[in-house]
């Protein structure tokens, strides 16, 4: 008896996750791939066909064969969206580097740090959280506008003898969002340094390594999957962010969170937002599958 419950249990736990993901993630994904092959209609829902089980089987099949690919053949022959997709993988990749240029330091230096003030220092890392993301993003824009706090300071100290235009440009955006996604970066190079054998570096400096060729030659390579992990963390959410590039990006940034927002909204083109969506899905997806080849490989080396 006490074997049949470890064993339900163990399905259990499997389980879960799995269901989560089906209600979650498939069921919603196939929902907008659905809208996607459909037509925009002046009706609520938006489009058509509307399934509807009513009809039977024989109904259904009927509004499958209305199904097509001309809202992915439209977005092949509008600039708009591939320079947007392009744009906004640009943005991403930039913010993530320089996230990553900022979040390795400190995440070396609290794995660093004496051990009784590590819990001190990871709770700074996620105090941000504690408050709105919205109100974070605002607080920027009265940090960046050309009289908020960081003009009157260079003025003040005569770095500038006159306002910087920082606010509805491509530097805020990479500014908001390198501060927004900063734990994300952070905290999984810290859990893999963390975990480190540190006298690895010690035998490495014995050996006759500086400490400069001992970091580069065993502790960053020991790093890597925080690294790529906290790449991840921070490009993909960058990819499709709307909130950044709306508040503190100018009226010409074009990023595909901004270009889906005006297609739902704006011009109530919902088949076609859904096939930039689903496509914007797949282009996320294909670093997702790298990294875990990586990973699954990695691991049957060690084994």
């Amino acid at each position: 008896m006490a074997k049949l419950a470890s064993a339900l249990f163990s399905r259990l736990v499997i389980i879960i996750p799995y269901a989560w993901l089906l209600f979650f993630f498939l069921i919603p994904f196939f929902i907008v791939f659905r809208i996607s092959l459909s037509q925009t209609a002046i009706a609520m829902p938006p489009y058509t066909p509307v399934f509807d089980l009513a009809g039977g089987v024989s109904g259904v099949l009927e509004k499958i064969r209305e199904l097509s690919i001309d809202n992915y053949v439209w977005l092949t022959e509008d600039a708009l969206y591939f320079n947007a997709y392009v744009s906004s993988i640009i943005i991403a990749g930039v913010s993530a580097f320089l996230t990553l240029l900022i979040g390795y330091p400190i995440a070396y230096g609290m794995a660093k740090a004496p051990r009784s003030i590590r819990p001190t220092l990871l709770m700074l890392v996620i105090l941000p959280f504690w408050t709105s993301f919205l109100i974070r993003v605002y607080a920027w824009i009265a940090i960046l506008k050309p009289e908020g706090l960081l003009n009157q300071f260079l003025m003040s100290v005569h770095v500038t003898g006159q306002p910087l235009i920082i606010l509805n440009t491509n530097s805020a955006i990479y500014i908001g969002i390198v501060y927004s996604y900063l734990p994300f970066m952070v905290l999984p190079i810290y859990s893999a340094l963390e975990k480190m054998d540190h006298s690895l570096t010690e035998a490495a400096q014995d050996l006759g390594c500086t400490p400069s060729t001992a970091f580069w030659r065993v502790t960053f390579p020991l790093s890597l999957p925080g690294v790529v992990a906290g790449c991840l963390l921070v490009f993909i959410p960058a990819v499709g962010e709307f909130v950044i590039p709306d508040l503190l990006g100018g009226s010409e940034t074009l990023m595909i969170g901004k270009t889906l927002w005006n297609e739902f909204n704006s011009n109530r083109d919902w088949p076609v937002s859904s096939a930039v969506a689903t496509i914007l899905l797949l282009i996320l997806v294909i670093p997702i599958v790298y990294f875990q080849n990586i990973q699954a490989k990695a691991d049957g080396e060690e084994k």
